[in-house]
């Protein structure tokens, strides 16, 4: 695993590509969108991009195998207070684990796991350091729970490319409380 630096959400970082997508993904579903996500990416690492992704279980482990798997270096966010990594919560701790193993940075950004609007907030930061994101979507509004639809108005909003991926076949779980 390569360096830990601070997300400064600089237009400097213009070489990397984010992944956003529904939290609710069945498993069949996410392996179609690593398949997927592997073959846009080999393009993307071919032109010496990078990856970004926050951590957590679902896309963003996907996204993180095909990034390792198309050859593409991956920058993991990790959610800090006062600049020391934060505790995840259960169902997330695997999946950050893996993705810091896959990653070839790793960077610490203050925000508060237990406050959707702080994770937006921290989620539309990242979109801004990046040209081009890959939405996961089913092209469903945001609710409570789910922002991307959010995330994908704001990226068009910006000027961000935005390339939405909904495999055929993909299944949400659709259980997660609004």
């Amino acid at each position: 695993m390569g360096q830990v630096s601070r997300a400064t959400g600089r237009k400097d970082d213009a070489e990397v590509i984010a992944v956003v997508g529904h939290p609710d993904l069945s498993g069949s579903t996410l392996e179609l969108v690593e398949e997927e996500l592997r073959s846009r990416l080999a393009s993307f690492a071919k032109a010496g991009k990078a990856g970004l992704v926050r951590a957590g279980k679902g896309v963003p482990v996907a996204f993180g195998r095909a990034a390792r798997k198309a050859g593409l270096a991956l920058v993991t966010v990790l959610p800090s207070h006062h600049s020391v990594p934060a505790h995840l919560p259960e169902p997330d701790r695997k999946a950050a684990g893996e993705l810091l193993l896959l990653s070839e940075q790793v960077r610490l950004m203050e925000y508060d796991l237990d406050d959707r609007g702080a994770c937006v907030a921290t989620d539309e930061s990242l979109l801004r350091s990046c040209e081009h994101v890959l939405v996961v979507w089913d092209g469903s509004p945001s609710n409570g729970r789910d922002a991307t639809a959010h995330l994908v108005a704001y990226a068009r909003s910006h000027g961000i490319d935005v390339e939405v991926l909904w495999p055929s076949g993909a299944v949400r779980h659709r259980s997660l409380p609004a």
